[in-house]
């Protein structure tokens, strides 16, 4: 599953190669409040066909209606804003003054899309480097720490996963986590020994190995962008990762289990040397507390209180339903 910003440059290679006229659009500032984030895409074909979103909708319309009238981005890049009065903000969508810049650019083959399109693909995050005066383009290794910057000569944008999941475990719910996770652009790491579930992997764009959990989590050296989460149900695989996980700077660390399996699990893991501190550190039962009992319901449930750690929001303890579901089932979290 792609992520918004890799369909809009699927897209935008794909009008090139039919030889149609398209116009790549990247937010590259934003003042106020802003509907859409810092570095996100949109390409309009020269009909008017829209891919992707800068504003929700609103400034997408006088976008076309200029791409249309070739009054935007013929034959170099060029920087516009939107919303800069209070007017146009009203007439913009913009909530609350918010003020947004664009680079527009031709879609041309010195944009490189289609080699951007490879490193992507592939795992790789790039760099591109926008000549705003010519249109070239250069491509270049990213750092993990490499930001969208504009300037009048250049624009330096970001493109890949900066973000890394491993999960521990192929089981079914990890099919439908790691799907959801590359297109929330995570770099996603599967890892199981066993050969009875790693043999039925199938999820493209991912990585298998199947090394024991432990050593695969000290060989991934996990940071700040890495969130780790078991999920065989099997204390021997779960255990061992989240022992080193848990010692890491990964910004989240979640195992599966119901509240008294999470109980037994903290004391095995102060019996192998992780301390209180380092146990505060662990979600689980993994993923928040909607009611979820299906595979891709619990994903749903564990990407969302992974978004929310990587934004620094807490989600509270949820109040029960006053009346129980209509369907059975049990929780799997």
């Amino acid at each position: 599953m792609d992520n918004v910003d890799t369909q809009v440059l699927k897209k935008a290679d794909e009008w090139l190669r039919e030889g149609r006229r398209a116009v790549l659009g990247t937010i590259v500032r934003t003042w106020g409040s802003a509907p859409r984030p810092v570095g996100s895409l949109v390409v309009i074909r020269d009909d008017g066909l829209v891919v992707g979103s800068v504003s929700g909708g609103c400034i997408e319309d006088d976008l076309v209606d200029r791409v249309r009238a070739k009054a935007l981005a013929v034959d170099k890049p060029q920087r516009v804003k939107y919303g800069v009065t209070a007017e146009d903000a009203f007439k913009f969508g913009l909530p609350c003054g918010g003020t947004l810049e664009l680079v527009l650019e031709p879609v041309t083959p010195r944009s490189q899309i289609a080699a951007l399109l490879q490193r992507v693909t592939a795992g790789k995050q790039t760099v591109r480097r926008l000549d705003m005066t010519s249109g070239a383009v250069q491509l270049d290794d990213g750092s993990g720490r490499d930001v969208l910057r504009a300037t009048d000569a250049e624009l330096i944008s970001v493109h890949g996963p900066r973000l890394r999941l491993l999960i521990i475990g192929a089981g079914q719910l990890t099919h439908y986590l790691a799907q959801m996770a590359l297109a929330c652009d995570y770099n996603v790491t599967i890892c199981d020994p066993r050969e009875e579930y790693a043999d039925g992997w199938l999820v493209p764009g991912t990585t298998l190995v199947r090394t024991m959990p432990d050593d695969t989590v000290v060989e991934l050296a996990p940071d700040a962008n890495t969130a780790i989460v078991a999920l065989t149900h099997d204390p021997k695989l779960d255990d061992l990762a989240l022992m080193e996980a848990l010692k890491s700077d990964a910004f989240y660390v979640g195992a599966i289990g119901s509240q008294k399996n999470q109980a037994k699990r903290k004391e095995r893991l102060v019996e192998f040397g992780v301390t209180p501190e380092q146990l505060e550190k662990l979600h689980g039962p993994v993923g928040i507390k909607n009611g979820a009992r299906t595979p891709p319901e619990i994903a749903v449930s564990i990407l969302a209180e992974l978004t929310a750690q990587k934004y620094g929001y807490r989600i509270p303890t949820p109040l029960a339903p006053t009346t129980a579901p209509a369907e059975p089932g049990c929780s799997m979290q």
